[in-house]
Formats: C-alpha cells, structure tokens, sequence
C-alpha cells in the first residue's frame, strides 16, 4: 500500500480553463485523430485510452467499479455548513486523513488501482479531474450505462473533507436523504445514483466475501439492481450479522441495509420502483445525477466541457425478469399507488452468482 502513503505529498498541475462556451469551430488535435469542440480538450484523448486499455482493460470489472466508486467518495465531500472541496480530489491527495473515515473503508484498495495512473498523468490533468474523468470513462464498457458529461477545470485541492459527509449502508433513509438533501439532490436523483449499484460489489462489509456483487447481472448497467433489491430477502452469502447488511435473495450477491430500505420506505418506493424495466429512465436520470454529482464544490461557470472525449458505452441488449427459481409472489410489493412491473420469470435452477474477480 505505499502508493496512497506517498500520494499527498505530491503536486499537480492544474489546467488552465477560460469559461463554458466552446469556439464555434471544433479543433483539430495535435494527434491528427481526435478533434474537440475545445481544444483544451484534446490533451485528454491520451488519458481516456491509456485508462480503457491499460486501467479498465476495455472491461466492466473491479477496476471499473472502483473507479465509480470513488467518484462517489470525493464528491460527497462537501457541505454548505461544515465544507469540504466536494469533487476536488481530496480523497487522494488528503487520503492520509479521508481514509479514516469509517464510511471510505476500502478506498486504500481503490486508490492502489487508481492512483498510479493518476500520478502517471498529473502533467496533464488536475486529481479532481482526473477522478471525475475515470468514473465516466468506467462505464463505457458497462452494456446499458448512459454516456455521462464530463468537464474539466477543477483547481488543486486545499484540505482534506471533513469527517461524516459520506452516507453510511447502516444510515436510515431520513439521515441519507437529509445528507443529498443539504447539497441539492432530490430522493428521485438519490435512487436515480443507486443505479450504479447494478454495475458494482461490496468488498469490506463482509471482508470474508470480497468482490461480492449487489445484483445478478455485475457486468451489465441495467435495472436488474432495482429486481433483485426488492425480491424478499432470506440469505447471506457470507458470514451474515454484518453491520450494514441485510438478507438478499440470491445466493452470491450482497444486499446493503441502505439499498433495502429506500426500496421499501414511502418516501422512496415508488421512485424506486420507477425504475424497473425502464432502461431510458434510468440512462436518463443516473447520467444527469452523476453529473450533477461532479459538479458539487466546484464553481460550474468555470469549467470546460470536454464530453466529446467519452465514448458511446455499450448498448444494452438483454431482459430484465424475476430471478430464476423465484415468482411474482416473492416481490416484496411496496409502492402504494401502483402495482410491481410484470415482469417474465427467468427459467431455470436458482442462481449462484460469481464473485466479482479482484483487480
């Protein structure tokens, strides 16, 4: 772990940006290649490939889902009271302190993966960037993820966060929508980030089980996710009690306490049931909640978009159904104005679904 012990002591360099409006002409690159709709842009072409090919490995697996997860972690960093950078970077550069945090237990494995290539590339991009830049670039070999806006221009960061800004699994639903609350997110935008869930595992809730996903479907950004939470939950894949942690449904994944109970809660049923079998809506609304979320702590007016450097992610080309060896009568129904998606019931033995392999 010697990289996140050095990492603050390190300077970057910080682009230089000049406003939102693009030119009118798009400019060719340096490269003879790629052309941007700024040609401050054109630096970050290198960055996206060396991060598909040589981080990613044009692939949905750990390193992606790590990379979204820090996303997370950095940006949620800021309050309008207490303070903090939002998505600046700090969680790298400050990690010494961030990685106290009882609610970043895991991100010293994340920073290991990461971290290299952000060292590798500081010449070019700033770290808040550099994080932002990862998470959208993480999704583009997730089948079904939305093509996320991506902007540049976030300056060095000052201070480390301060302690108790990221939710916890164990919160209840009011401390959680109190928190993205008190930085602008409605409980629609809030469920509308748990999507990332459905491309994503748990590591150190149940350390015995790392790489543990949280739906049937880990490589695939579909609503699946929002299935799976709602069926009734009856196992732990591991060694079960977990602080955190609920009974799932499907042997091999992990259910967070958090993710059960906003799918069960009246202030978010119905928004999370919303979302099953609707891949637009959650395309839609993810990528704008995602992106809102890269903005937090950072002066928007200031920063250049640079989206036209994100590739179009895979297309989703599966179903979504009621797990194998489970029927509608097993939906844990909680939205009281409208009934549970009738969905096809995926034939076949029950699943075991295989841990997500490590980076």
């Amino acid at each position: 772990m010697g990289f996140k012990k050095g990492l603050s002591t390190l300077l970057f360099a910080v682009p230089v940006v000049f406003g939102l409006v693009p030119p009118q002409k798009r400019a060719t690159c340096p490269d003879g290649v790629n052309s941007a709709a700024n040609a401050e842009c054109c630096s970050l072409f290198q960055v996206r490939d060396d991060l598909l090919n040589n981080l990613f490995e044009n692939q949905c697996g750990d390193e992606a889902h790590a990379a979204l997860r820090l996303v997370f972690h950095d940006a949620i960093g800021f309050d309008p009271k207490a303070g903090g950078g939002g998505a600046d970077g700090s969680i790298a550069i400050f990690n010494a302190t961030e990685l106290t945090f009882p609610a970043n237990a895991g991100i010293d494995d994340v920073l290991d993966v990461v971290g290299p290539f952000l060292q590798k590339w500081e010449h070019v991009i700033s770290p808040g960037d550099f994080i932002q830049l990862a998470g959208v670039l993480s999704l583009v070999n997730c089948p079904g993820a939305p093509k996320v806006k991506f902007a540049i221009g976030r300056p060095q960061p000052k201070a480390a966060s301060p302690p108790d800004l990221v939710p916890n699994p164990f919160d209840s639903v009011p401390t959680i929508l109190s928190r993205f609350g008190s930085v602008g997110f409605s409980p629609e935008e809030v469920v509308a980030l748990l999507a990332s869930h459905s491309a994503a595992g748990a590591d150190d809730v149940d350390p015995s089980i790392p790489g543990t996903p949280f739906d049937s479907t880990p490589a695939v950004f579909d609503t699946q996710f929002f299935v799976d939470v709602q069926m009734r939950g009856t196992i732990f894949t591991g060694t079960g009690g977990n602080q955190g942690e609920v009974e799932s449904s499907i042997q091999g994944t992990l259910r967070l306490q958090s993710d059960h109970e906003l799918a069960r809660d009246s202030a978010t049923s119905c928004i999370w049931q919303s979302f099953v079998n609707n891949q637009a809506k959650v395309q839609s609304e993810f990528g704008a909640a995602l992106f809102k979320l890269s903005l937090l702590g950072q002066n928007s007016a200031s920063l250049i978009d640079c989206s036209d450097v994100i590739p179009q992610p895979l297309p989703f080309t599966g179903s979504v159904t009621i797990p194998p060896g489970f029927t509608h009568s097993d939906v844990e129904q909680a939205c009281a104005t409208s009934p549970f998606p009738n969905l096809p019931i995926q034939p076949g033995p029950p699943l075991v679904v295989p841990p997500i392999p490590q980076a």
